[in-house]
């Protein structure tokens, strides 16, 4: 992929994010609680892997 296009797609994301977040404040808290509990879970998983291999 070109630089340039990496770079206008960050961008893009970037202000996608900061308009999402001032015009729609409790849908981003929801999604950035959503994510956090989802990747809660998967390392709370992992932990349990590990602990479970190591008994």
């Amino acid at each position: 992929m070109p630089e340039f296009l990496k770079k206008l797609l960050l961008w893009g994301f970037v202000a996608f994010l900061i308009y999402f977040m001032a015009f729609r404040p409790d849908g981003a808290a929801q999604m950035f609680k959503g994510i956090g509990a989802a990747l809660m879970a998967i390392f709370q998983g992992l932990g349990d892997f590990l602990t479970g291999m190591m008994t």
